[in-house]
């Protein structure tokens, strides 16, 4: 997968409709670069691999919302712990919540479909 030595994986997990990456990067990477690179290897991989019936693909869209070094290990615990979060509220629910909390302009029209 990704060999960028300037990003560093913190944590990872991944829900039947999302996935969260917790990164590290240097400011010298692109993040759309990124991302762009982890949806073309991944889609390869579960392809090659014949995880899902027909071919899986990634949705056109992504978030991304950044935090401090100070709040690694609270992220880090939200990450790991989703299916307890997600008995609480949906991933909609959790996603327009972060474009809030992050003061996020949005339009409902534009954001991805749910899968509920």
């Amino acid at each position: 997968m990704v060999q960028n030595r300037k990003a560093k994986m913190l944590a990872i997990h991944c829900t039947p409709d999302h996935t969260h990456l917790f990164v590290g990067f240097k400011p010298t990477i692109l993040i759309s670069d990124f991302v762009k690179e982890i949806k073309v290897e991944s889609n390869e991989f579960i392809n090659d691999k014949k995880w899902v019936k027909g071919r899986f693909a990634w949705h056109e869209g992504y978030g991304v919302f950044s935090y401090s070094h100070s709040r690694i290990d609270a992220v880090t615990k939200y990450i790991l712990n989703q299916e307890r979060h997600h008995q609480k509220r949906t991933f909609k629910q959790e996603y327009h919540a972060l474009l809030e909390k992050f003061e996020i302009p949005y339009e409902e029209r534009f954001l991805f479909e749910f899968i509920e």
